[in-house]
């Protein structure tokens, strides 16, 4: 036979035990450490504001192992495509835009450093060219844009009264490694 009176002494000390955590609960949520509804929904909105800021900043680094991956294709195609692997290549490609834009070219020198610490060699050229306004600037605008990677340094601008405008050039570019 089941003893009640100790049953009823669990449930008793159950309910107290209960009824203990109820009253703590309810002091501990109108307590001013806790602060009111209105505080704990604008810590709310706060924390939830700054988790979008962090969110964005870090947004940059998602998927940044496939990032990496494409930078180094992109590195080495352009490596292949936009490097010459001769010096000759670099002069007629500077003919080939003079000759296109309708612009001669009067003088150039280049000279050819030594490698640098990624392999490539800088090769820094300093060209004169004579035309009429308008096609050097084409000129200028094509030698930006052309498919060999040319980096303009420095242009000079100068003429007559009658003749041609003259222009001198200075520009860089790279020669691929072990060339």
């Amino acid at each position: 036979m089941p003893d009640l009176r100790r049953t009823r002494k669990n449930l008793t000390t159950t309910l107290a035990i209960m009824a203990g955590i109820d009253l703590l609960a309810a002091i501990v949520y109108f307590s001013p450490l806790v602060g009111s509804a209105e505080t704990r929904r604008q810590e709310q909105n706060t924390l939830q504001a700054e988790l979008i800021t962090k969110t964005h900043q870090v947004a940059p680094l998602k998927d940044l192992p496939q990032k990496v991956v494409l930078a180094g294709h992109q590195i080495s195609d352009f490596y292949k495509t936009r490097l010459p692997s001769q010096e000759s290549q670099i002069l007629t490609e500077l003919g080939k835009l003079a000759v296109a834009n309708g612009v001669t070219i009067d003088q150039e020198k280049y000279k050819v450093d030594a490698a640098e610490a990624g392999g490539l060699q800088p090769v820094e050229i300093d060209a004169d060219f004579a035309g009429n306004y308008t096609a050097l600037a084409k000129f200028i605008n094509a030698l930006e844009r052309d498919e060999m990677f040319f980096i303009i340094n420095n242009v000079t601008l100068g003429g007559q009264q009658q003749g041609p405008v003259k222009l001198g050039v200075k520009l860089e570019t790279y020669l691929k490694a072990g060339s």
